[in-house]
């Protein structure tokens, strides 16, 4: 017997067209929710429609976060995102009801029963500036401090009004945050919020160690933003979210040598 029988499909089915998901996209979501990832053409036959109508569903599952795209075509594959992002998506919608959102929430672990996460990719890919968005929010689900390597300025020019409220969040959350940054003008204004944006950061010379993406790692997480190419990419990896925590430690104590050399002198820029 297949296992999300246990778990009344049916009664999920019904709580997710309360939250306005038409018929198909309730099929089209808990299908993928229990096979995980898969191709358009296996979503589409576990949820009983053709391949054209899940093509659609799919691309409108996508928009609203609720699953991810890995991969481009003819190999490309649709990864179910946690069904956390229901009541994630449902806050973002002005027009929706504190009771919808409640309604969502209790949704969200009868979902979980069935959302087959074993099977996950260990590397997700997010295009365009609102897959950016999506990897920065990801990191504000860190259990403890994140370790960055970042251009202050790809950050300022990245997204119009996005990180200052992110700053904002981030910090409301107790997540603490350490960052090397190359020393520019724009840095060393950053750096001047540190203490109400609960972030540690180090200035090295920006002509020896000008970098980018932007890199963060957290929990066993690895996440790399690209600005200049607008590709986010998220590695899920215990072992190799390690290692990279180690040669942060390591690229820290430098950091601290070059800050600390830098501060004797007059101030001037680097």
């Amino acid at each position: 017997m297949d296992k999300t029988t246990n778990f009344g499909i049916e009664h999920l089915r019904i709580s997710l067209q309360n939250l306005d998901f038409s018929e198909k996209e309730s099929n089209v979501y808990i299908a993928l929710l229990t096979l995980g990832k898969g191709t358009v053409s296996e979503i589409s036959r576990k949820a009983g429609i053709n391949r054209t109508t899940g093509y659609d569903i799919l691309g409108y599952l996508a928009e609203k976060g609720l699953i991810s795209i890995s991969g481009k075509e003819p190999r490309q594959e649709y990864i179910a995102e946690s069904p956390t992002k229901i009541t994630e998506y449902l806050k973002k919608q002005i027009l929706d009801t504190e009771v919808k959102i409640n309604t969502a929430e209790q949704l969200v672990s009868d979902l979980a029963l069935i959302y087959k996460h074993e099977n996950r990719p260990k590397i997700r890919f997010y295009e365009g500036e609102e897959g950016l968005k999506n990897v920065y929010e990801d990191t504000l689900n860190s259990n403890g401090e994140i370790l960055a390597y970042a251009s202050v300025e790809d950050v300022h020019t990245g997204i119009d009004n996005y990180f200052p409220e992110y700053f904002k969040r981030r910090a409301k959350k107790g997540i603490p945050i350490r960052a090397i940054f190359p020393k520019t003008p724009l840095a060393v204004e950053r750096k001047s919020y540190d203490e109400e944006e609960k972030r540690q950061s180090l200035l090295i010379p920006a002509d020896k160690y000008s970098f980018s993406p932007e890199i963060n790692i957290y929990n066993n997480k690895i996440m790399i933003a690209s600005w200049r190419e607008k590709l986010g990419i998220i590695i899920e990896s215990a072992e190799i979210a390690d290692a990279m925590k180690k040669i942060y430690e390591l690229a820290w104590v430098r950091a601290k040598e070059l800050d600390a050399d830098a501060n004797k002198t007059t101030g001037d820029i680097i």
